[in-house]
């Protein structure tokens, strides 16, 4: 999917610190509700998820873009870290009976000059063949530089989530996928400046607005809801009258209202 974010363009090409590795710090959650399905065990332990062969294409490694993502990120590991992190937060442990995976064989990412941000597709073989295409004028246009590293292992993150999310076969709307995709990255602490936690409009906006939201059910229902919203979509096909009510007892235009409201005390708190 492309990804909706403006930047302004940068002058172009300039000598860029080393990348330093972005920490993924503990998170301090409100006291969370008992969820109808609850989590036991730990979502890390012995043994790691096996991962698939990862690829890098340049198509134009004259292009600033490339010039700036080869001096931003680590191009051997960049990749390897995300999927790392992707696979911790959606699913929790290869030892665990009822952790599916989906049987994503490779990914490839592919840099090339082209309008947009990202999306990723599967590739003529198969689905299980996975594609990211990202736009080097995007990365070229990133700024301040300072911003390249984070943003591109944000964007990077969020497109590996489609190679490993499950989609209810087909049926689940496109305002969820992609808002699972948006609260992994908000949970790697990968979120641009620009990202704020609107409730205007309906749950189902996508990307961070409905990331946030989940956000707040991840944190009422406690640690690994989103896991389990993720599995239900592997288990089932998406009717939105029974999806959420079998989750969370509650009908999802419910627990919008809830968090709308919780927003709005949090902002009058803050104006206090």
């Amino acid at each position: 999917m492309t990804l909706k974010e403006q930047t302004s363009v940068s002058a172009g090409p300039s000598a860029l610190p080393t990348p330093s590795p972005i920490p993924l710090p503990d998170r301090t959650r409100d006291t969370a509700e008992p969820g109808p399905e609850p989590e036991t065990g730990s979502s890390t332990g012995s043994q790691s998820f096996s991962k698939p062969k990862l690829r890098l294409k340049i198509q134009d490694l004259d292009h600033p873009g490339a010039f700036k993502f080869l001096n931003s990120v680590n191009s051997a590991t960049v990749l390897s870290s995300a999927v790392n992190n992707v696979l911790r937060l959606l699913y929790k442990s290869p030892s665990d009976k009822h952790t599916t995976v989906p049987p994503t064989r490779s990914v490839t990412l592919i840099l090339r000059d082209m309008g947009g941000v990202a999306y990723t597709t599967g590739t003529d073989l198969d689905s299980d063949h996975k594609e990211i295409h990202f736009s080097l004028n995007y990365i070229n246009s990133i700024s301040p530089a300072s911003r390249l590293t984070h943003e591109i292992t944000g964007v990077l993150t969020h497109e590996l989530v489609h190679c490993y999310q499950w989609d209810a076969e087909g049926t689940c709307p496109g305002g969820l996928i992609e808002g699972v995709a948006d609260w992994v990255r908000l949970n790697c602490d990968l979120s641009p400046p620009h990202w704020k936690r609107e409730v205007d409009g309906d749950w189902d906006r996508g990307y961070q607005h409905t990331a946030y939201f989940l956000q707040y059910l991840e944190q009422r229902f406690g640690d690994g809801t989103i896991r389990r919203l993720n599995d239900k979509l592997r288990r089932h096909k998406y009717k939105c009258e029974a999806f959420w009510p079998e989750l969370f007892g509650e009908s999802v235009e419910k627990l919008y209202v809830d968090y709308v409201q919780k927003e709005k005390e949090r902002d009058q708190e803050s104006c206090k």
